[in-house]
């Protein structure tokens, strides 16, 4: 089971890297002329449609509601009972602690959608943007 884990761990460490890079910016620094770059944050907030796979192989539905303060992000999930969150987007990448012993992560793709794993890397999920 961990070799299952670690390749999806690599396949989406993967799509986040060839993801576009429309989230970096260079902004010309002060001083001694030198530019430096900064990840903008990738706006999510908004409703989702929620398909997905438990770590027992059944399927679920649903829906996602995030708001986002910045990098912070609040998760409503109702997906036949109700879950919430909080997390933090960098880069492409989403980190959600939602009171489990590990946390939900997405790679946020290029259309907008989020792809994530939860459930230690053994249940699956994509949200797709309204």
């Amino acid at each position: 089971m961990p070799s299952r884990r670690l390749a999806l761990a690599c396949c989406l460490a993967i799509l986040a890297a060839a993801a576009p890079a429309q989230a970096q910016k260079k902004s010309a620094s002060t001083g001694a002329g030198s530019a430096t770059v900064a990840a903008e944050v990738i706006d999510i907030s908004g409703g989702y449609s929620v398909e997905g796979r438990n770590a027992d192989g059944s399927a679920y539905s649903g829906r996602l509601s995030v708001a986002q303060s910045a990098s912070d992000l609040r998760f409503d999930w109702q997906v036949g009972s109700a879950y919430s969150g909080t997390g933090l987007i960098e880069g492409r990448i989403v980190t959600i602690d939602w009171g489990s012993t590990t946390p939900v992560v997405y790679v946020v793709m290029p259309n907008g959608a989020l792809h994530g794993t939860w459930a230690d890397g053994t249940a699956l999920e994509r949200a797709t943007p309204d």
